[in-house]
């Protein structure tokens, strides 16, 4: 490694700022933390080059991470921290009594609680009737390709949270935000049940990387929530 080529590194950034940093000079910066003495450039490349992006290598499982040449599981441990903290980044930013009245504010909410999860993970905001938020909670569990959203929880929270709304939501690690078969009828059957205890069910969002479908505002299923 050439010498100084860290705190050059580190001065060019502090400089110039972080915005058009490259991806494998962002993961190299990163991996100082672990490796004080190698050069870590070629580890990032490794690892880009292994899994195929930035995110992919922050989302990659900690086995399959420990197995690239050049890191080990002080380094995967870390790489596994980051997208963990900048999860409980984002939601330290979302406070309880906020207002939410838009799917638009709804993801946003939400796509923190989902930075780093690659199951499904079915979850609830419960809202009074001017759109305050009184409380997110997990509503059930998933594998990586299906959720298990149990209704009874979801009633027994809305009386708890004295919720008259609620925004229901899980993720599509696959990559698609387009509602399935079961998650129309998970749907109805929510609304139904919500329905017993005079709760309403504003939405259903379906939330995939970036993405999301907004059930309530979509053509095709609108009509459950009139």
């Amino acid at each position: 490694m050439h010498k100084g080529h860290r705190k050059r590194m580190r001065d060019k950034y502090l400089k110039s700022g972080f915005d058009a940093v490259p991806p494998h000079e962002m993961l190299e910066m990163l991996l100082y933390a672990t490796n004080s003495r190698c050069d870590t450039n070629p580890i990032a490349h490794n690892l880009i080059n292994t899994f195929g992006s930035f995110s992919a290598v922050l989302d990659a499982p900690f086995e399959e991470l420990c197995k690239v040449d050049g890191v080990g599981e002080s380094t995967a441990f870390l790489i596994k921290l980051i997208p963990a903290s900048a999860r409980v980044y984002l939601e330290d930013g979302q406070r309880v009594g906020m207002l939410i009245r838009s799917h638009e504010q709804a993801f946003e909410y939400l796509r923190a609680k989902y930075v780093d999860k690659t199951d499904e993970m079915p979850s609830a905001l419960f809202l009074d009737n001017k759109g305050k938020l009184l409380a997110w909670d997990k509503i059930g569990s998933g594998s990586l390709t299906s959720a298990d959203i149990s209704v009874r929880k979801l009633v027994e929270l809305s009386i708890r949270y004295q919720a008259t709304a609620v925004i229901l939501c899980h993720n599509h690690p696959s990559g698609v935000a387009i509602p399935s078969r079961g998650d129309c009828i998970t749907t109805k059957n929510i609304i139904d049940a919500l329905k017993l205890i005079n709760v309403r069910l504003v939405d259903h969002l379906i939330l995939a990387s970036d993405d999301y479908v907004s059930m309530a505002e979509s053509a095709e299923f609108s009509v459950m929530f009139s």
